[in-house]
């Protein structure tokens, strides 16, 4: 049932929330809310398994769309999606107070350190094709709340990090900034007590992928026969998703030189640390105690299982 519609709307290069406000979400839909580059296609993989029950390889850019996303063919999607019988599962990067609020729809969100994430972001804005760079510059300058190109991508990855601090110095800014990754994080946090709202972290799925994996089972009411769920376990991993990268991801194809495998990239964490001063590092605490409150800061650098004190609500 509808507790709300959506608070507020996205409109950027990436993202036109307004499609929320008319699309019919159906008890049992799971919608994986994240900023980008925190896990979001690992956790999509997992629920499309889970869904199909099946440990084969599937096209997740397709059975689980990116419904906000300003560069699919939206009312082909939404046919697509209105016409399929059974449990669908969704994508957004927008914020909780962007999305329609149900009591009945499953809604997991997955965290990263941020620092982590903008490394692999930096990467995942490298690669992106000419094609469909102009695409975006095409949405921005049709936008007149935008009215401007797509900013590229800085090639140092220390002053992209600057910019995504929103520093002035390294401006025009894009639209996955400290603030928007902030903003999606805290609007989930805030709702992490709702028994339909599950908060995974990328270091804890790094950690005890199977654990987790039972996590995201068990909130989406799905049992599997255990020689099944061992080869989904199995599938899931980094070393499987980029081997399959293809026959997961071939959209990726149009919109990242060298297609899945840019997509999916190291799959590392810590790169930043030979990249950034103590100086950014100092800033960044800065900008994020301003932004967060202290017991997220610590589950989005820790996650569940790499925090000593226990995080209230996420430990579901």
């Amino acid at each position: 049932m509808l507790i709300r519609k959506p608070e507020k709307t996205i409109r950027t290069w990436h993202t036109d929330s307004r499609v929320w406000d008319n699309f019919e979400l159906r008890a049992g839909d799971i919608i994986v809310c994240t900023p980008p580059k925190t896990g979001t296609t690992w956790t999509q993989r997992i629920v499309g398994m889970l869904l199909a029950q099946s440990a084969e390889p599937r096209q997740i850019m397709e059975e689980q769309p990116w419904l906000d996303a300003r560069f699919i063919p939206t009312n082909e999607v939404v046919a697509a999606l209105s016409a399929f019988e059974g449990r669908r599962g969704l994508k957004s990067h927008s914020p909780l107070s962007a999305l329609p609020l149900h009591d009945d729809v499953l809604y997991i969100n997955v965290a990263r350190d941020p620092r982590d994430a903008v490394m692999s972001f930096h990467n995942h804005n490298l690669n992106f094709t000419d094609e469909f760079l102009a695409g975006m510059d095409q949405t921005g300058l049709e936008d007149p709340l935008i009215a401007a190109p797509f900013p590229r991508a800085l090639e140092d990855p220390r002053a992209f990090f600057r910019r995504w601090l929103r520093d002035p110095a390294y401006a025009p800014f894009d639209d996955f900034t400290i603030a928007e990754f902030c903003e999606i994080e805290n609007s989930f946090w805030e709702a992490r007590e709702r028994p339909n709202v599950l908060l995974v972290h990328y270091n804890d799925l790094k950690a005890d992928r199977e654990g987790e994996m039972r996590r995201i089972a068990q909130f989406c009411g799905i049992e599997t026969p255990e020689p099944l769920f061992a080869e989904m376990v199995e599938a899931a991993g980094f070393s499987s998703m980029k081997r399959h990268g293809a026959q997961l991801l071939g959209l990726a194809e149009v919109a990242f030189k060298g297609g899945a495998d840019s997509f999916l990239h190291k799959g590392t964490n810590e790169r930043w640390r030979a990249v950034l001063t103590d100086q950014d590092l100092a800033d960044y605490r800065a900008a994020l105690e301003a932004r967060l409150p202290a017991d997220l800061a610590r589950w989005l650098e820790h996650g569940r299982l790499g925090d000593e004190q226990t995080l209230p609500g996420a430990a579901q």
